[in-house]
């Protein structure tokens, strides 16, 4: 397991804890909000709330995740083989 898939995770169990009243505000809660909402904020800042209620930011935000991991290893793969 790598550290996108990591962060992949802990976005989604964030996302999950909004669904479950104060769990959010549980130690476990506010140690994900420090890890995940700095990133989320970047895409909240772009993307308002669809009728003021539903948030796709997190959804975006792990599509975002996904292309720029595999972006960063296509980039690596191709440095590595000019060295070979």
């Amino acid at each position: 397991m790598n550290l996108q898939n990591v962060y992949y995770f802990l976005i989604v169990a964030y996302i999950l804890m909004s669904w479950l009243p104060n769990a959010r505000n549980s130690f476990i809660g506010e140690m994900l909000g420090k890890v995940v909402e700095p990133y989320l904020s970047i895409f909240r800042r772009f993307i308002p709330p669809i009728g003021g209620m539903l948030d796709i930011s997190p959804i975006l935000a792990l599509i975002a995740l996904r292309y720029v991991a595999l972006g960063i290893v296509a980039v690596l793969e191709f440095i590595a083989n000019l060295f070979v």
